[in-house]
Order: structure tokens, then sequence, then C-alpha cells
């Protein structure tokens, strides 16, 4: 079942609900357990307060950085703290130009003021940064560096590539949206697919949201254990309850399957089946 009269706004909407509601998914938030300071809840309202941020971006107006920045803010208003930052970051683009190529072209637009707006959003998350990135989002003359070296935000996302995954998919092509849609459409219809694409990312990608956290080589052994799940080596519900007891979150790649979901029901994948 498709819903034809679904906008592009309520398709990115949809996505991000259907990422968080799917389980199990190791480590991360899902309807069978929360954080102790982010739950289920959080994240369905900022699915609700991006409304208005999302519709933005699908009339084409306006800078991205703007529009990513009017999502942050938007979804900022509850004790739950960032929810869906990385998830903005790839969807504002891929709703402003309604698909990859789409996106592709708009973000090869932006100038220093998305920049800017960008970095004032990211501002407002709690979101780690690399301790040696000289962009630091806590230094105040970052906004000044930026401006005299006439930094486009896609050039902020050439700068971050290197060590964000959510910002490598700008700058290649959103190949890991791409693989994850499709692994959604292969996989077929209902909320299995999200999860057994989420697992098949994690095996293959290491995320970089761990890596900040908890360095490479907890990237790496996460990226074995999903692997041995997928081979059936090694219990889904045992392999969760071990991300979450550790605090291992696989917030990128959740990120980049939110997106895929969105890509994948523009291409008529079924989500209620």
């Amino acid at each position: 079942m498709t819903c034809l009269r679904m906008t592009a706004a309520e398709r990115a909407q949809l996505a991000m609900m259907l990422e968080v509601t799917a389980f199990p998914k190791p480590g991360n938030v899902d309807r069978c357990h929360d954080y102790p300071e982010t739950r289920l809840e959080h994240f369905l309202a900022s699915t609700i307060f991006a409304r208005e941020a999302l519709e933005e971006a699908a009339r084409g107006e306006g800078r991205i950085g703007e529009i990513i920045g009017h999502a942050v803010r938007d979804t900022s208003c509850h004790s739950g703290g960032n929810t869906h930052f990385g998830a903005f970051i790839l969807l504002v683009p891929l709703v402003y130009g309604r698909d990859i190529p789409g996106a592709l072209a708009a973000v090869a637009k932006t100038d220093t003021s998305d920049a800017i707006a960008f970095y004032k959003a990211f501002a407002l998350t709690a979101v780690k940064m690399n301790a040696t990135d000289e962009l630091d989002v806590n230094d105040p003359h970052t906004l000044t560096l930026i401006r005299n070296r006439d930094m486009t935000l896609l050039d902020i996302m050439h700068h971050s590539a290197a060590h964000d995954m959510v910002a490598r998919e700008w700058v290649t092509g959103f190949p890991l949206v791409r693989r994850g849609a499709d692994l959604l459409k292969q996989l077929g219809s209902g909320r299995q697919s999200i999860v057994d694409s989420f697992l098949t990312l994690l095996a293959t990608e290491p995320d970089t949201f761990i890596i900040k956290k908890h360095g490479p080589g907890v990237a790496q052994e996460t990226m074995r254990r999903a692997r041995d799940v997928i081979d059936g080596k090694y219990p889904l519900q045992q392999f969760d309850e071990e991300l979450i007891r550790r605090d291992i979150n696989p917030g990128s790649i959740a990120d980049i399957t939110i997106a895929a979901i969105y890509i994948a029901l523009g291409e008529g994948w079924s989500w209620d089946s």
C-alpha cells in the first residue's frame, strides 16, 4: 500500500518515525528501550516538530544551511537533547532536491551563509567534535575563520568527511543512503527490512559516532559482531543488550538509515505490510 498523496516533507517525517520505532536496532533508542535522558517520545516529538523546516525544504526555497538550523532549533524544545541533527544534514538536501541527484545539485550551490548558519545550528547541539578540529564549534573565532576562507557548506562537509560518515555522504554522492534504500527494496516491505538494512550497514561500515565516543577499535568490534549476527553466530537480542550496556550507539548508521527510508519510500517501498 502506498500513500500516493504523501508530500516530500511527510515522507521525511515518516522516515524519521519508522527508523526509531523499528526494533531491535542494536544500541539505539527504539520501542523496546530508552536512554537515561533521551526517550522514544523525544524522537517522536522531533519528527512532529521538524515539520515546518521540512516543508520549507520541500518548497525548494531559502538556504539549506538555514533550513538545517531551523530544523535543529524547532526540535530543541524538549529535554531529550539532540535527536536528529545528523539526519537533518542528510534529509534537508534530499527533501530540497527531491532525490539524490537533486540533492547533489543543491549542495553544490551552498555558500558561506549556509556554512555560518550550519555552525550556529551545530552550537545548539551536544554533538562532539574531533578534538583536533580547527573548525571547533565551541571556538568563537571559527565563524570568522569560515568567513575569511569563504568556505561553503559543501567545503565544511569536505573538511569533516574524513572523520564523519554523514558529512562524507555529501561529498561522495550519498552512496550509503543509496545502498540503504536499495537494501530496503530488496528485503521487502515492513519494519524487519529496516532492522536488516541497519544491521547490514553496521556490519560493513565503521560508525563514526562510535569512533568519536569510543575509538576506532570499538567501531571495528561492533562491525564484526554485527556480521556475526547476520551470519547467525550471535543472537540479535544479546547484541542489542551488549551495546546498550556498554553505551555504544551507532548513531550515524541510524541517520543514514533514516535518509535511506526517505529515498526508498519515494521509490515505491512499502512500510505497512
